[in-house]
């Protein structure tokens, strides 16, 4: 046996080991999280905004009559929170940080590796991702205890319909750079789904109070399935068949939106 010997079994065992999966997703979401430290415009949207936006739609529920449909203030303002949580910590993030990669050539470089396309996206995506469940459980929290809003009637469709929505907003901030040049022109491109979702969704006025008409169409949004589960989750007023549909249209975007990235998704910059 050579000098060397012993120690080569060990070496390559580390080695194979950083090369995992799971090795590879912890390396590269360890790497995005130093990047997304040093912009403090992307770490006040994903930080300070869904923080406020819950304040805001608090001071505009007072002027709808929520008694009239059933709906509770507490639950009301907590599922929209969620809401903000996914939309500006993850969607909006991510729009800007999947544009910026692409622009400085890393995502071309990452894919020369060992990483897959898939993990390349899931791997730059956890640090939002765990950034806005943070900011999901937290406020859920505060609102439940600042709000009165208690403890959730049925928690199952509330994790459930926040685990719905936070790869839909990953999929979708990844369909959303297709339409951008520029990190700048990425949140442009950003602002027609941000803007759907808050008022269609049920983020600031909740689809109870809309015509029966509109209602119908907004529940067909991406998101409107998320916030649904969550407040019908908290206040246990959601009848099964009712979750089912919600979950079906949610998957429906998600499957939609997975092939659309796989097809149109640009690794290189746009010139």
């Amino acid at each position: 046996m050579t000098k060397g010997g012993p120690t080569n079994g060990p070496t390559n065992a580390a080695t194979n080991a950083a090369t995992t999966t799971g090795g590879r997703l912890k390396a590269l979401a360890r790497a995005e999280l130093t990047l997304i430290g040093r912009s403090k415009g992307v770490l006040f949207t994903a930080v300070f905004v869904p923080l406020v936006m819950p304040f805001a739609t608090r001071s505009s529920m007072h002027d709808v009559d929520l008694k009239r449909t059933g709906l509770t203030l507490g639950a009301t303002v907590l599922a929209s929170a969620i809401g903000f949580s996914l939309l500006f910590a993850v969607y909006s993030t991510m729009v800007s940080v999947y544009a910026a990669r692409r622009e400085d050539l890393v995502l071309k470089r990452l894919r020369t590796g060992e990483l897959r396309d898939a993990e390349i996206l899931a791997g730059t995506a956890l640090p939002a991702v765990c950034m806005g469940l943070a900011q999901a459980v937290g406020l859920a929290a505060v609102c439940a205890v600042v709000l009165h809003a208690g403890a959730p009637a049925a928690p199952h469709l509330v994790v459930l319909g926040v685990l719905l929505g936070l790869p839909l907003c990953v999929v979708l901030a990844a369909l959303t750079t297709v339409f951008s040049r520029s990190v700048e022109s990425a949140q442009v491109a950003a602002m027609p789904l941000l803007l759907v979702t808050m008022f269609g969704s049920g983020a600031v006025v909740p689809l109870e109070v809309m015509p029966d008409k509109l209602a119908n169409l907004c529940a067909l949004l991406p998101l409107t399935p998320t916030l649904t589960l969550v407040r019908e989750g908290w206040t246990g007023g959601m009848a099964a068949g009712d979750a089912v549909k919600d979950v079906m249209t949610a998957v429906a975007w998600f499957v939609v939106a997975v092939f659309a990235v796989r097809r149109r998704f640009r690794w290189e910059p746009r010139r």
